[in-house]
């Protein structure tokens, strides 16, 4: 940096936030190299890729602000750092916000347009959004490299994601299997068992009777889709049941349908009992059997080999169109539902049983239904043909189990199980939920009925030509080929798309699969796909495994899980070692913050009103170890948008940092900082003591820091610098040195060094202001330190070093010193205040204590003067009763000392002032202690109220009586 740079007079965010943005970019300070020799250690993490389908909330900012803290932190400790940005294509999010958006102003679906023009608004879109969120992320001042920023979808992301496939289809961990899917209607694609919300709603239990096929009478299934009904194939009583003995080998005429179908015993059906669990009060102890339509009934029609008829079209509207056959309406009727949704086919088919006297019963019901993840509607179990990721394997799961780590903080995490990997969660009781997902996990449905996405790169082909042709290509670079003989399919996977392959695959009536990947299987890679895999590079050699994870919880298993399995399977290693899973922003109510509730905060806006800083820093202040943190929402009159006045935290403390730099620049900016304290400094009161305190206490600060951030305690390390800044080093070191520090070299000495040590310790989560302040530090104390504290300087402070204190400069007893004297002056300062003694005017003080109390009052009587204008009279073992010529104005006590407080004034006139403060308090105290004694007594009170209240009652009436003893004390030496 050249030229002289002048501090203003306040802090203006936006005056100094992009001056420093283009100071980094020009020095390329978040800049990479895999060869950098000065720099052995690496360090690396990769960014959760952000969705390109909206503009990022204030999760996003949380999340990013403590990626780059420790980015930030390990850069300055010297390692290799990395923070790999990106984006998610994020397929079924962005495919459906663009079509929704189309079908707005065009009118239109996506279905006009074809796939290749609408993939191009898709693309447009992405291009519009991806631009934004990088912005948003520089805003934050998020250090990432951003000449390496990747997207899931561009070139060297596709290499990888086609390799993966390739190689998984190879090895017989990729196959097509039918079976009962999630299926979303709204999106009309599948949905893999994690993408699957559940949510409580109210519904019914309907009670439709079924007519047996020989006209003696009915039986009556209980069900909460009556509309699946149309496709049942059996009804199902447990063989235990009383009645299941005179149906055996029975059928029933299913109504509208005119279906015969079959009554089968099996001992999923649960007995009805109205004295029993919530399924048995509702059983009617039949169950219609619909195996088309629900996983258990799917599971019951495999046992008994039934037909499994699928009513639905892909958008849940009742069709004939997908394995319902037409001869069900040769004498039924219920063409009358054909075209209806799923919604309307239940209330038509309720309405047809109760017009017919079918309908038995209605009761309400609250229950659990599956939601897509996406668009909120609920899940429709569909049976279809899909891809799956046999992640059951035990080259996948189970070795993603036995990579983490023990952890004994956690009962049975990895104990019980052998597990000796290296992966920790933080909090330590993600791993539980880790854990308990691969214990249980299924197969992993990885296709999606979508355009936007990675196409999957199989062809298939039916017939003897296909197969011959397949057969042909046996043993071909690139080509892996799989038979499904059941079905007479071959399928033929490619490595690379190479053109006249498929020509020739085309022109043997081959089809490639219109289908493309989930998007985690893609974001699964991205450790990997990053850093250049397949290709063996400098940066996956360097980077890969890379060291911190930073999300959010519910992604552990959509995304965390993958990324473990994956880059096990691929590279035989972690993708990292630590997770953090940080805490969910809500709003002051405990709500999620979303778009429909309209209680989200844009972190533009506060950067605008605030500081990137100021929200910085309030956020990780907030962050604890808890699942949620609630943050306060308000809205702006005047602008219309949403605030939080938590944000006021980080902008205050940004603005005391501002000031008090100002000051200390100020008082030796014409001095020189290095030199030796001078001899006169002793006649100031030996403020050695406070140097030595500082020093003390900044030692403290750095190895507190150090300790947070090795440990993920964000809100500790928040905490702890705003404590050490704003009280040790403004309101007591400052304060009290303020009298002598411009004639001080030694002070200045420590003064300049405190300020290039917090810069150093804030940097991390404030690097704008504190890259700011160290310009001009830079400027008037080109040269600091002290012995112990090992601060090299730099010219740009995101390159300078983390500091380094010396714990032996820790000092319990200076420190224990220390805090003695902060509470003398704050009982006087308490007393000045009670009886409003203007700041300039001085009192004078007299305390009854032991003599080493005595000699530390008399020791340090000059910082008593300057911190609290207070002159110190007798002190000692007696106290005197007065002091001429001055007024008494009050009295205190700490511990057992006896304190007055004095000023110039008639003596008589402040004893019977205080005489009377004291018997007023008093007065109050004694009825305090009334009021509690008679709640104690009452016997009532103490039987039936909580055990802690009755504690807190007693605590309550503990304190008041000793402080009544205290204050009768007081009036007693008041005479």
């Amino acid at each position: 940096m050249t030229g002289t740079i002048e501090l203003a007079k306040t802090y203006q965010p936006s005056d100094v936030e992009g001056e420093m943005a283009l100071a980094w970019s020009n020095a390329n300070a978040f800049g990479a190299d895999p060869a950098d020799a000065d720099r052995s250690n690496p360090y690396c993490i990769v960014i959760p890729p952000p969705n390109v389908t909206a503009a990022l909330h204030m999760g996003h900012a949380l999340n990013n602000t403590l990626q780059d803290i420790l980015i930030r932190w390990r850069r300055m400790c010297g390692d290799n750092t990395l923070w790999m940005p990106g984006t998610d294509h994020a397929g079924i999010a962005t495919q459906t916000v663009v079509e929704k958006r189309v079908i707005e102003e065009e009118g239109r679906k996506r279905t006009d347009f074809g796939r290749e023009e609408f993939v191009a608004k898709i693309q447009a879109w992405k291009d519009e959004y991806e631009k934004q969120i990088t912005e948003q992320l520089k805003a934050m001042g998020c250090s990432c490299d951003w000449a390496r920023q990747r997207f899931t979808m561009d070139p060297i992301c596709a290499k990888a994601v086609r390799e993966a496939f390739f190689q998984l289809f190879e090895d017989g961990l990729v196959y097509r299997g039918k079976r009962l899917v999630n299926w979303d209607p709204a999106t009309q694609t599948a949905l893999a068992d994690d993408e699957v919300e559940m949510e409580e709603i109210d519904g019914y239990f309907w009670y439709l009777k079924y007519p047996l096929e020989d006209g003696g009478g009915f039986v009556t299934v209980a069900t909460t889709r009556p509309e699946t009904m149309l496709g049942d194939t059996a009804v199902a009583v447990n063989p235990k049941d009383p009645r299941a003995e005179q149906l055996r080998g029975k059928k029933v005429r299913l109504p509208i349908v005119n279906r015969l179908v079959p009554v089968i015993e099996d001992d999923y059906v649960v007995l009805p009992d109205q004295e029993g669990d919530e399924k048995a009060r509702y059983s009617s102890g039949f169950l219609k059997v619909t195996p088309a339509h629900d996983p258990n009934d799917y599971e019951i029609g495999q046992r008994f080999d039934l037909p499994v008829i699928n009513v639905m079209a892909p958008d849940g509207s009742i069709s004939d169109q997908y394995g319902w056959p037409e001869a069900d309406f040769a004498q039924g009727n219920a063409r009358f539902l054909l075209g209806l949704d799923r919604d309307k086919a239940r209330g038509a088919v309720v309405q047809w049983f109760k017009e017919n006297g079918l309908l038995e019963d209605t009761r309400a019901y609250r229950h659990s239904v599956g939601h897509s993840y996406r668009s909120h509607v609920p899940i429709e179990p569909y049976l279809s043909d899909q891809w799956y990721v046999k992640v059951t394997d035990d080259r996948l799961a189970g070795a993603a189990l036995r990579a983490l780590a023990k952890d004994k903080s956690v009962v049975g995490v990895g104990n019980d199980h052998g597990w000796s990997g290296q992966l920790h969660f933080s909090p330590p009781r993600y791993a539980r939920t880790f854990e308990a997902w691969h214990q249980n996990i299924c197969d992993w449905c990885i296709s999606r009925q979508l355009w936007w996405g990675h196409q999957i790169p199989v062809w298939s082909g039916t017939g003897n030509q296909a197969v011959q042709f397949a057969q042909g290509l046996a043993g071909m670079a690139g080509v892996s080929i799989c038979e499904d003989q059941e079905q007479s399919v071959v399928y033929v996977c490619l490595r690379e798309d190479d053109m006249k392959l498929i020509e020739a695959l085309e022109a043997n009536t081959f089809v490639r699969d219109p289908d493309v990947l989930d998007t985690w299987f893609s974001s699964g890679l991205w450790p990997m796909s990053t850093m250049g895999w397949p290709q063996d590079t400098p940066e996956l050699d360097t980077w890969n495994p890379g060291n911190v994870l930073c999300t959010a919880r519910e992604i552990i298993t959509l995304w965390v899980s993958r990324m473990v399995m994956m880059n096990l399977y691929f590279l035989d290693r972690l993708p990292f070692t630590d997770v953090f899973v940080h805490a969910m922003i809500q709003d002051g109510e405990g709500r999620k913050m979303s778009k429909s509730l309209g209680n989200g905060v844009d972190p533009l806006d506060i950067i605008h009103t605030h500081g990137a800083d100021a929200m910085r820093f309030t956020l990780t202040q907030m962050t604890t170890h808890t699942q949620d943190v609630r943050l306060p929402v308000s809205r702006d009159s005047k602008t219309g948008r949403n605030s939080s006045d938590k944000f006021d935290i980080g902008r205050n403390f940004a603005n005391k940092l501002w000031n008090a730099a100002r000051f200390t620049l100020s008082n030796f900016e014409d001095e020189d900082p290095t030199g030796a304290t001078k001899s006169s400094d002793a006649s100031t009161g030996a403020p050695d003591f406070i140097d030595r305190w500082m020093v003390s206490r900044l030692a403290t600060a750095v190895r507190d820091a150090n300790h947070a951030l090795e440990n993920f305690e964000f809100s500790q390390y928040a905490q702890g610098l705003y404590d050490f800044f704003w009280h040790d080093f403004c309101d007591w070191y400052i304060e009290a040195v303020k009298p002598t520090v411009h004639h001080s070299p030694g002070q200045q000495k420590v003064l300049v060094t405190s300020l290039d040590v917090v810069l150093r310790l804030l940097h991390p989560i404030m690097p704008f202001v504190s890259e700011k302040l160290w310009q001009r530090l830079n400027q008037v104390a080109p040269v600091r330190g002290l012995e112990g504290v090992i601060v090299p300087g730099g010219e740009l402070l995101i390159r300078a070093d983390w500091p380094i204190a010396h714990e032996s400069l820790i000092d319990p007893e200076i420190d224990a010193e220390f805090k003695s004297l902060q509470s003398w002056v704050g009982a006087i300062r308490e007393v000045r205040t009670s009886h409003q003694i203007p700041p300039r005017q001085t009192v004078t003080y007299c305390a009854q204590v032991d003599d080493q109390t005595a000699a530390l009052l008399q020791r340090h009587g000059h910082y008593l003067k300057v911190l609290a204008n207070a002159v110190t009279g007798p002190v000692g073992p007696k106290m005197k009763d007065d002091l001429e010529g001055l007024s008494l104005i009050g009295t205190t006590q700490i511990g057992d000392h006896q304190i007055r407080v004095y000023r110039e004034g008639e003596t008589e006139v402040g004893r019977e002032t205080e005489r009377n403060r004291l018997e007023n308090k008093i007065e109050d105290i004694r009825k305090s202690i009334k009021t509690l004694q008679g709640r104690l007594g009452n016997k009532g009170y103490v039987d039936k109220a909580p055990s802690h209240l009755v504690q807190q009652t007693r605590d309550q009436l503990a304190s008041a009586e000793r402080e009544a003893h205290v204050l009768d004390e007081q009036l007693r030496k008041l005479g």
